[in-house]
């Protein structure tokens, strides 16, 4: 079963969706889980977009949910074959990650939930990242979403996402890279241009000098490899 589809049969059910990847109380050990997440939870909580906490966090959540012998969880009973527990450890970090996006400042959980999302629900994925890219004034955050649809075999979704929401004068210059990438695997070189003069606008121009040169050698190669071009 896909990943959206199960998530939605959880959530009919009476128990929230969103306790898959917390902690439940057990008298077993936790192989020293315990402080482990509480730590990583309180560092979230002072910056919900800490990267490596988030993974460390994915990853206690993620061997819990796969590990689990509960029998009341359909998700994380004993005998589920491999592929299932794999989607039950997705589940734990969805879940995780859609606690985490509450807080108005997130933008990275809400990337790692539309990479989840991304094979199921193409409009929930794209609401997820518009969300995420508006959050984020660095841009970063629009670097990755626009990365994660190139992935997934979406340029024309980046190129819409792109447009929309790029400040090339304060946004992280790695932006007109995905923008450009995407365009030349939209088949749009003409437009690949235009977001490479776009970077004129950076408030270091110095700096984006190297990457200005990349980009107009990777239309030109790709110029000579288009029909019609």
């Amino acid at each position: 079963m896909a990943l959206l589809p199960r998530l939605r049969q959880l959530m009919r059910r009476p128990t929230s969706a969103s306790t898959v990847g917390a902690r439940r109380p057990t008298s077993a050990a936790r192989r020293g889980d315990t402080l482990h997440e509480d730590a990583l939870r309180s560092m979230l909580s002072d910056d919900p977009n800490n990267e490596r906490a988030f993974a460390a966090l994915a990853e206690i959540v993620r061997r819990r949910a796969a590990d689990s012998s509960h029998d009341d969880d359909p998700l994380t009973a004993e005998g589920l074959d491999e592929s299932e527990r794999e989607r039950a450890a997705d589940l734990a970090v969805w879940a995780l990650g859609e606690e985490l996006a509450g807080n108005p400042r997130a933008w990275f959980p809400l990337i790692e939930v539309a990479r989840l999302s991304v094979r199921d629900d193409h409009e929930g994925t794209l609401r997820r990242l518009r969300t995420a890219a508006e959050r984020d004034p660095s841009g970063r955050a629009l670097v990755e979403a626009l990365a994660l649809l190139r992935e997934a075999g979406a340029p024309v979704d980046a190129l819409g996402l792109g447009v929309g929401h790029w400040h090339p004068k304060e946004h992280d210059p790695e932006v007109a890279r995905q923008l450009v990438l995407a365009s030349i695997e939209a088949g749009r070189p003409l437009e690949a241009k235009q977001h490479i003069a776009a970077l004129d606008h950076y408030k270091d121009p110095k700096a984006v000098v190297d990457l200005r040169d990349e980009l107009v050698r990777e239309v030109a190669h790709a110029e000579q490899t288009i029909p019609g071009t």
